[in-house]
């Protein structure tokens, strides 16, 4: 049976590390979807030289397990120390925190720069032709017409991707980072009681996915009404 005065003793200190998993979800998001966007502007044109290295790069990373990428990435690129020291970026490598923040960053991105691919692509194309006869640069109607349409469109499938980054961070806890579930192996391991700690540990992820849930239905609908209606 399930010691509910235990279980709720260490639901503080397991929130103890939810700053760090907000921080690393905030952070890895931010940047994931600044490179998602981008890649998948370049990925608009029909030059292969610059969109067959993006979808090798979405491949491996979409392919590949975040876990294995996170060890790459954390405990591979230190066999290179000397040539990231030289080009001044070893301070990058060095931190689990920061590692953990590229690795989650690489993987967002290839995640995201296919959803706002197919989200740009879905944009009728009857609305760039007017633009473009009304006299709007190329760049105009993208950021006028393209961008605010395919983000609207994206916001279902990257809400997805939101709730995924908040469980993928605790893959981070494996480099010593002491987020929500390294807090809840180090208690495992203090106590022997996997059950509760764990059980305490879900809820906190359930009750902040579920938060992130609500909030992004919302803008939705304040964003898309008509879907409401509908």
């Amino acid at each position: 049976m399930i010691d509910f005065a235990f279980f709720l003793e260490i639901i503080p200190v397991l929130l103890a590390g939810l700053p760090l998993t907000l921080q690393l979800t905030a952070a890895s998001m931010g940047i994931g979807f600044l490179m998602a966007l981008l890649l998948a502007l370049a990925q608009q044109g029909n030059r292969r030289i610059v969109v067959w290295p993006i979808r090798a790069f979405v491949a491996v990373f979409r392919g590949t397990p975040l876990l294995v990428q996170i060890f790459l990435i954390y405990y591979g690129l230190g066999q290179f120390r000397p040539s990231l020291q030289a080009i001044g970026i070893w301070w990058l490598f060095r931190e689990p925190y920061w590692c953990a923040i590229v690795a989650l960053s690489l993987n967002e991105a290839a995640y995201g720069s296919e959803i706002l691919r197919g989200a740009i692509k879905a944009v009728p194309r009857g609305l760039t032709e007017a633009a473009t006869a009304s006299g709007m640069s190329k760049l105009l109607t993208l950021r006028l017409i393209v961008l605010p349409l395919a983000l609207r469109q994206a916001i279902p499938n990257y809400s997805n991707e939101i709730i995924l980054m908040v469980k993928g961070t605790s893959l981070a806890s494996i480099i010593t980072l002491m987020e929500v579930t390294g807090i809840a192996q180090g208690l495992i391991s203090q106590t022997y009681r996997a059950v509760e700690v764990f059980v305490a540990a879900g809820a906190i992820y359930l009750t902040l996915n579920f938060t992130i849930i609500s909030a992004l239905n919302a803008l939705e609908i304040r964003l898309t009404p008509y879907r409401a209606r509908a």
